[in-house]
């Protein structure tokens, strides 16, 4: 083999990755503003050429496969980050909506872009909603949270009150730290035993 093979490859895989996580990143920015969005306007929106979107991603649907991949592993990160096995429930869960708050762009495109509910993935569980729903039953356990309402209920409320803190944000002008509070605020609130 060739002296610097391996370099050279490295660094096509490196210049690939990059590439495929500008145009992931440019197709959340664009359909999150325009779901309608075709795979040449992602192409122009990342920079790239249309041919080389279609490399990546030969059909709209894979971009959406993809994107919901990625979506699913930032959430996982975040999961694993808010660190749900230390100290009381509602501190854990507090640190899990300030994580997930961050994602609101990509979470946000799940529920309002119609090909996201056609993935695969879309309604899938996953190892982080085993991690919350294992936090809410400790809390339960450890009287923290409502003992009284069910779990599945609670991570319910935990994503539609994300959603409307998203929403505050992007279509009202509510600055990000003040709609983050009340998010938090009103969850607390909601699962507080």
């Amino acid at each position: 083999m060739p002296k610097g093979t391996d370099a050279t490859t490295t660094r096509e895989s490196a210049t690939r990755a990059r590439t495929r996580r500008a145009i992931l990143d440019a197709a959340v920015t664009l359909l999150s503003t325009d779901p309608a969005a075709s795979l040449g306007d992602v192409a122009e929106a990342a920079g790239v050429g249309r041919t080389t979107v279609h490399r990546y991603f030969p059909e709209r649907s894979d971009l959406i496969a993809a994107i919901g991949a990625d979506i699913t592993e930032r959430v996982e990160v975040a999961t694993n980050r808010a660190r749900l096995d230390d100290g009381p429930a509602p501190e854990a869960l507090e640190r899990l909506c300030q994580e997930y708050f961050e994602l609101g762009d990509r979470l946000m495109l799940l529920y309002d872009v119609p090909q996201f509910a056609e993935w695969s993935g879309f309604e899938q569980e996953t190892p982080a909603d085993r991690a919350i729903l294992a936090l809410l039953r400790r809390g339960q356990e450890q009287g923290t949270l409502d003992p009284h309402t069910d779990t599945g209920w609670m991570q319910e409320v935990l994503w539609a009150l994300l959603y409307a803190a998203w929403l505050r944000t992007r279509d009202h002008g509510t600055p990000r730290h003040a709609a983050l509070t009340q998010c938090l605020r009103t969850l607390a609130k909601a699962t507080a035993s």
